[in-house]
C-alpha cells in the first residue's frame, strides 16, 4: 500500500473514533436509582390541578411506572430503592400529603422493560396517570384488611398467636391502662402479663402498629417506652425511633419490645 493509501486509511479510523467518542459524550449519563426516584416523585408533583385559593388535588388514583432495566442486576438495584423502606407508594402518598392532597385510594403498579418506547419522556422510565373506578382497580385494592398475625417468643401473654385486622393494634403489658385517678386511658390488644422476666421490660404502652389504607401496609411505632422498640429483619436489627410514623413491618419480622419478642406474619385476605 503507498503512503497515500495508508494516509487516507489511517484518517478513516481517527474519524470513526472520534465519531464514537462525540457520541458517547454526548448522550446523557443514565440515572441512578434514587435519581429515577426523585424524577418519579417531581413528575407526580408537575400533575397536580389547581382549585383555587392555592389548593391543589391530584386527580389520578392509579399510577403506572415503567422502568427500563436491561439485566437482572440493574433491576435488583432499582428495585431496592422503589420496594425499600419507604416504597415508592408511600413516598408518593406522604409527598401529596405535604402538599396537601390526600390519595387514600392511590394504587401504583411498576413495571420492567428492557428498552424504552417511542414517545417516553425520559429515556429511563415512563409514567402513565389514569383514574379508574374501584371496580377496575386491581382485586388487591378491593380485598379486606390484610391480617397481621403476631407469635410470642419471648414473653408471657393470654394467647400464644394474635391474629389482628384493626388500624390501629396496641402492644403493652396489662389488658388495660389507668391513670393515677382510675380513668381507662389505653386498651392493649397484644396483653403482655405482669410479673418476672421479659414481660417487666414491657412498658403498659409499649408500642403500636398502625395499618395504611392507601399503601396497604402496616407501621410499628414505639409510643416512648422505657426499653425500647426495635425490628430485626434478615439478621439487621432496625431501631423504631419514639414519637416517630414509624417503621414499615414485613412478613419475617420479629418486633423486640425490651426483651419480650414477636413474630410476625401479615395475610393478604382473599
Amino acid at each position: 500500500m503507498d503512503i497515500l493509501g495508508k494516509a487516507r486509511k489511517l484518517e478513516s479510523r481517527l474519524a470513526r473514533t472520534v465519531d464514537r467518542a462525540a457520541q458517547r459524550w454526548s448522550r446523557p449519563d443514565p440515572l441512578g436509582p434514587l435519581e429515577v426516584l426523585h424524577a418519579v416523585l417531581e413528575a407526580v408533583e408537575e400533575r397536580l390541578e389547581p382549585v383555587g385559593r392555592g389548593a391543589h388535588v391530584f386527580p389520578f388514583n392509579t399510577i403506572k411506572l415503567s422502568v427500563v432495566a436491561a439485566s437482572r442486576e440493574a433491576r435488583a438495584r432499582v428495585a431496592g430503592v422503589l420496594d425499600g423502606d419507604p416504597t415508592l407508594q408511600e413516598r408518593i402518598c406522604d409527598r401529596l400529603r405535604t402538599l396537601g392532597c390526600e390519595a387514600p385510594s392511590l394504587h401504583v403498579k411498576v413495571a420492567y422493560v428492557t428498552q424504552p418506547e417511542p414517545g417516553w419522556s425520559s429515556p429511563q422510565f415512563h409514567l402513565d396517570f389514569s383514574r379508574v373506578s374501584q371496580t377496575d382497580l386491581p382485586r388487591a385494592d378491593q380485598a379486606l384488611r390484610p391480617e397481621v398475625r403476631l407469635t410470642v417468643t419471648s414473653g408471657s401473654t393470654d394467647k400464644p398467636t394474635y391474629a389482628l385486622r384493626s388500624e390501629r393494634i396496641n402492644l403493652g403489658r396489662c389488658a388495660e391502662v389507668r391513670d393515677s385517678r382510675n380513668r381507662l386511658v389505653r386498651t392493649n390488644h397484644v396483653v403482655f402479663n405482669d410479673g418476672a422476666g421479659a414481660n417487666d421490660t414491657v412498658s403498659r404502652h409499649h408500642a403500636h402498629i398502625d395499618y395504611d389504607k392507601g399503601t396497604r401496609t402496616f407501621r410499628l411505632a414505639d409510643d416512648r417506652s422505657a426499653h425500647g422498640t426495635t425490628i430485626v429483619r434478615n439478621g439487621m436489627t432496625v431501631a423504631v425511633p419514639p414519637g416517630s410514623r414509624g417503621v414499615r413491618l414485613q412478613s419475617g419480622d420479629d418486633v423486640i419490645l425490651g426483651e419480650a419478642r414477636l413474630r410476625v406474619r401479615i395475610v393478604e385476605v382473599d
